[in-house]
């Protein structure tokens, strides 16, 4: 059982078709040290999904880059995702091994809607 809660988008919302190898997500991460991350999830392939479809609608340079997410992740699965974090809070915390925009901040400070 990890330390931490995890909160995944594709389990809250009904999307329908997805594919769990070719998608993106938000994800919620609370430690038992009171600390919420906020963060943005994309598998390996939808790294070049998004830039076709930049390429398509002429975003980006007409998909000459492309502005990564938090994290990529093989597939989007809750036992991927849940490895792949716990993996992560072994190394330190999550502000400095990823974007330092995923801290959201202290539980004890944020006013939860679930």
């Amino acid at each position: 059982m990890p330390d931490f809660k995890l909160w995944l988008e594709f389990e809250a919302v009904d999307y329908g078709d997805y594919d769990v190898e070719n998608e993106f997500c938000n994800i919620h991460v609370d430690t038992k040290e009171g600390i919420r991350y906020g963060i943005n999830v994309w598998t390996f392939k939808y790294l070049e999904t998004s830039r076709l479809i930049d390429q398509q609608n002429g975003e980006n340079l007409n998909g000459a880059y492309v502005r990564p997410p938090d994290l990529f992740v093989k597939e989007l699965t809750r036992e991927c995702i849940e490895k792949v974090i716990e993996d992560l809070l072994k190394i330190g915390r999550l502000e400095n091994l990823l974007n330092p925009s995923v801290y959201v901040g202290s539980l004890n400070n944020i006013v939860d809607e679930d």
